[in-house]
């Protein structure tokens, strides 16, 4: 391919759950020309085990991938499961080239903006009531083509995680946000009910 190939794997299988087997994966797929890999720190059980265990239930075995790195230091690797802080991803970056955050970013959004401000300590966290906002213009956009406000909002649930009035804001959000003329003005009656500072 003439594009840029990046894979997404796990560090093992099922029984396959060893260092060199991993190593020889990458070995095969680097060899076609794959020069990024994200790597999941868990093995994938496949016989047994739902997806969402299979998110959470594996051990998570940071050393194996940061071994992939060390003997393959020409290769972009990208570490991702479990790690939900600045600190966890402080350590990372010490063994890795990139983190990647799923789980995590999404349950708590605003978390985006703490890793920014703390790479760059010139970037000003906005305040989470801006950050909705912001959104307005584009979900007006989207209900014009048809899309339903819940269907946007839930992704947005945890923007005032750990901010007092985030319950709030979530009930208001769950219990409005699917009715069918449901509009902006929810998104602002809900971020209204936070009544704090919502800049850390």
């Amino acid at each position: 391919a003439d594009l840029p190939i990046t894979v997404k794997s796990r560090i093992g299988i099922d029984d396959l759950d060893s260092y060199d087997f991993l190593e020889e994966f990458v070995d095969t797929v680097a060899a076609a020309g794959c020069k990024t890999f994200i790597v999941h720190a868990r093995i994938a059980i496949l016989g047994g085990m739902s997806p969402k265990e299979n998110r959470a239930l594996p051990p998570l075995n940071y050393d194996r991938v940061y071994r992939l790195k060390e003997k393959h230091p020409a290769l972009e690797i990208i570490i991702n499961g479990g790690i939900a802080d600045i600190d966890q991803v402080e350590e990372a970056l010490q063994h890795v080239d990139g983190v990647m955050i799923g789980r995590r970013a999404y349950h708590h959004p605003y978390m985006l903006a703490e890793l920014e401000q703390h790479f760059d300590p010139d970037f000003v966290l906005p305040d989470r009531r801006d950050v909705v906002e912001q959104m307005l213009p584009y979900i007006e956009a989207q209900l014009q083509q048809g899309l339903k406000l819940g269907s946007i909002t839930r992704h947005m649930l945890g923007l005032f995680q750990g901010v007092p009035g985030a319950r709030a804001w979530r009930r208001h959000l769950s219990e409005r946000a699917h009715r069918p003329a449901a509009g902006p003005e929810v998104l602002r009656d809900a971020a209204a009910l936070v009544d704090c500072d919502t800049t850390g």
